[in-house]
């Protein structure tokens, strides 16, 4: 960690005092009663605005920009038949697949379902204004399996604008986007986008092409605000699958032969449309109402490298994954001010409606089988998920410098499942479980340009419907033995905005989690999960930024993680293992976790000739597995970008963006696949690639 102290000292030697502290201006929603500069709020929250999404990469992907926040992990796992594994301050970081732990939104409509299970696929990088990240006590605000919050907000049109733009990267890399943004009469603005990428990939077996088109309508007057958004998002994309440790010291480029003996892959269509509807009252102490509501289908089909003879298992699930989601919620919440002191309260109701099938992968009888098809049925189940949530959040001054904040949100998930395949035995099922998550902050202004905060908070993360789907015991129905996991989070953090334009943020913060969940037997293509006691994350944030002489800038962030369990446990590490036999002991760390991570910037002043940015990302090892006895080592990276703007006449102006990453072509895994029972723990970084990007704006 040595490194990055030497360029945060060097960050607060440096400034010219005409630089004005970024984050003192900008605004915050997430965790807020209301809007709020990122200095005030009492909590540990990032912000990644639509320059630095554009400047990271072809902005397909949240982990070209989010690395830059402390204390969360976005792999890039350059296999896009998989979704993103996302961590903060350690939670989800176990997540086999999906994104858990962590709630996602876009506008305002959760991308996470009730059972606590969501993915980022479909998140719009280009039409986003900004992205906010929040970490610590307050996110379990947001309720169910929230150890950190991810929102895009979408930028709204303010002038007329058309857009076009083409990426052009190494591995085959293609993309073109087109976009126009207008404002209307009587307050309405619209903006539509459409995007279409396809990627050959650095691995065979890994070509993927996704569209994305989004539709937003806005209606702002004095008193009222009103969004109306509409996306869908069609992907297809081939999966490598994972290395073993062999197969990655040998050539990290290979596929593993299952991949292509199989023909892994996945297609996903999706559709949402969602509105929320805000009114300010102009009187009295009730200051504002607000209405949301969406609706959307997410359809899911995934070929696995499974063999036949796996499913010979009278119970076995099939290799083919085949689902078609509905899902929708609506919340209602209103604000309430009597002089400084502010209260909001409100109510929702999320659903998520899974009519899942499982298929054999294959057809015909050996040796004149056909591999990686759509075969006989083997599973016919209709899931379902219900959350009915409320909270209440107070904000009131203790005082001339303090802000006391607290916050309170209590709920009910019901799990359930009705079989319609018997032929295995019956699996249907219903769970209920019941949370309730206080928050307790405090903020401190020391000095107009130093504020303290302090919080603490209890959280809570139901089982999923998949971890609940089968029992250990071999028998029918429901694991009802799983229970959800609770945690007790504290932080502490400081916030400086120095004249000189440096900024300083740093955090520390400590969780315990009872009744951790973790995998407990896998057998006959059927995984079943257990509580496995206590675990304990502890750990530091550091983010930095400062101007340098001659107009240059640097930026540079620290997390430093322990994340481990406090209890021994048995678990399983192979296939088929049809009861947990393998001992893990008590300080083992939490597989997934990395003891620290690093990223830094120095930026260059926009010279007639462009401006140029060296980056340097840098992580220590990733435990693999439980056990710890497979680590993807540590690594550091550098990537360089130049960027140009030139402006002509009539409104027109032309953006270009290069880039290099991984300008000396390290060998590294990008990912591990927590805990795979194969043995395919690794998913290559990619070696030394280009990207060109021009983008050509229209102002009209």
């Amino acid at each position: 960690m040595r490194p990055l102290l030497v360029v945060i000292s060097a960050l607060a030697a440096a400034a010219p005092a005409s630089v004005t502290a970024q984050a003192e201006q900008t605004v915050v929603v997430t965790g807020s009663l209301r809007e709020a500069t990122m200095q005030g709020a009492p909590y540990a929250i990032s912000v990644v605005d639509a320059a630095a999404l554009r400047s990271a990469g072809p902005m397909v992907n949240l982990s070209e920009a989010l690395a830059r926040v402390p204390g969360l992990v976005v792999a890039q796992r350059n296999n896009y038949a998989q979704d993103l594994q996302i961590s903060a301050r350690g939670f989800g970081a176990r997540a086999g697949f999906g994104v858990r732990g962590v709630r996602l939104y876009t506008d305002g409509i959760p991308a996470t379902m009730p059972d606590g299970q969501g993915q980022a696929a479909h998140f719009d990088l280009a039409g986003a204004q900004r992205i906010e990240v929040l970490r610590g006590p307050f996110s379990a605000l947001y309720g169910n399996s929230s150890g950190g919050v991810i929102a895009l907000i979408t930028a709204p049109a303010t002038q007329g604008l058309a857009e076009a733009a083409l990426d052009g990267g190494g591995f085959g890399l293609a993309q073109g986007r087109l976009s126009v943004a207008t404002p209307l009469s009587a307050g309405f603005d619209v903006r539509a986008s459409l995007s279409r990428v396809d990627i050959e990939g650095f691995r065979p077996q890994s070509e993927a092409r996704r569209t994305l088109g989004q539709a937003r309508v806005g209606y702002t007057t004095d008193s009222d605000r009103l969004t109306l958004i509409v996306s869908d998002h069609r992907q297809r994309a081939l999966d490598p699958l994972g290395l073993s440790r062999a197969q990655f010291d040998a050539d990290p480029r290979q596929t593993t032969p299952q991949a292509a003996q199989f023909d892994t892959r996945k297609t996903i269509a999706q559709t949402q449309a969602g509105l929320r509807w805000r009114h300010l009252f102009a009187e009295g102490a009730w200051r504002e109402t607000s209405l949301a509501l969406y609706e959307g289908t997410r359809d899911v089909v995934q070929w696995l490298a499974i063999a036949p003879a796996t499913q010979a298992a009278s119970r076995h699930g099939g290799g083919v994954i085949d689902f078609s989601r509905g899902y929708g919620g609506v919340d209602l919440r209103g604000r309430w001010a009597w002089g400084e002191t502010e209260l909001a309260a409100g109510i929702l109701q999320e659903r998520q409606t899974d009519d899942r099938r499982g298929f054999e992968n294959f057809t015909g009888i050996a040796p004149n089988q056909l591999l990686g098809v759509t075969g006989r049925l083997r599973r016919d189940e209709n899931n379902r998920a219900i959350s009915r949530e409320a909270f209440a959040q107070l904000s009131t001054p203790v005082g001339s410098a303090l802000q006391l904040s607290a916050g309170l949100r209590s709920g009910r998930i019901e799990l359930s499942a009705r079989d319609n395949f018997l032929a295995n035995g019956d699996d249907s099922g219903t769970l209920a479980y019941r949370f309730t998550n206080p928050v307790l902050g405090l903020r401190w202004a020391l000095a107009p340009q130093w504020m303290l905060h302090a919080s603490a908070a209890s959280g809570y993360e139901s089982p999923t419907l998949g971890e609940l789907a089968y029992r250990p015991d071999a028998g029918a129905g429901f694991n009802t033995a799983l229970r959800g996991q609770r945690s007790r989070q504290f932080e502490i953090g400081s916030k400086w905005r120095g004249e000189a334009g440096f900024e300083l943020d740093a955090a520390l913060f400590g969780i315990r989690t009872l009744d951790e969940i973790g995998v407990q037997t896998n057998s006959g293509g059927r995984s079943t999960f257990q509580n496995v006691g206590r675990t304990a994350r502890h750990g530091l944030e550091l983010a930095a930024a400062s101007a340098l002489p001659a107009g240059w800038k640097a930026q540079a962030s620290m997390t430093l993680l322990k994340a481990s369990y406090s209890d021994g446990f048995l678990t399983c590490t192979s296939i088929p293992c049809p009861a947990a036999s393998v001992a893990v002991p008590a300080g083992k760390r939490i597989a997934g976790t990395q003891r620290g991570s690093l990223w830094a910037e120095v930026q260059t002043a926009p010279y007639a000739s462009g401006q140029f940015a060296l980056e340097w990302r840098a992580s220590a090892r990733t435990a693999a597995n439980d056990l710890n006895t497979e680590f993807a080592p540590g690594y550091a990276v550098f990537n360089l970008r130049w960027s140009h703007r030139a402006e002509f006449g009539d409104g027109f102006a032309l953006e270009a963006l290069a880039r290099i990453d991984n300008l000396t072509d390290k060998v590294y895994a990008g990912s591990v696949i927590v805990g795979d029972a194969n043995g395919r723990f690794y998913e290559p970084g990619a070696p030394r690639n280009a990207l060109l990007s021009l983008r050509l704006l229209q102002r009209f």
